[in-house]
């Protein structure tokens, strides 16, 4: 038997990559890296988000790679209303929020937009 330790990176599967890598830099703070042979991911903390545009998807790739598939949860060291608003500014509807979940350490504070692609982006502040 083998032991994960973490997750490093996940690929999002997106209609457009520069609509997706202007929404995740603005309205969320990560920059976006080019990597290996003209990939682009996008990074934050330690973990990164490999983007793969649909119809150009790099080998391997899931079975069915689609946009608008992913439901992530984020963590963010800012107040959960901070955030909101922040994200609220950026004209961005929060879907729901706040409200109280279980996340992989614990409780989370947490609310709800979608990207471009309509992905569910989770939020939170572990309490």
């Amino acid at each position: 038997m083998i032991s994960i330790s973490h997750i490093d990176h996940i690929v999002l599967t997106v209609r457009h990559i520069p609509t997706t890598l202007e929404f995740y830099a603005h309205v969320l703070g990560m920059n976006a890296i080019q990597f290996g042979d003209s990939r682009i991911a996008l990074k934050f903390g330690n973990q990164k988000i490999n983007l793969h545009e649909s119809g150009k998807e790099f080998e391997p790739r899931s079975q069915t790679p689609t946009p608008g598939s992913a439901d992530m949860c984020l963590i963010t060291h800012d107040a959960i209303d901070q955030a909101m608003d922040y994200i609220r500014s950026c004209k961005v509807d929060v879907v729901e929020g706040p409200v109280r979940r279980t996340g992989a350490t614990g409780e989370l504070l947490s609310f709800y937009i979608r990207d471009p692609d309509l992905n569910l982006i989770e939020i939170s502040n572990q309490l």
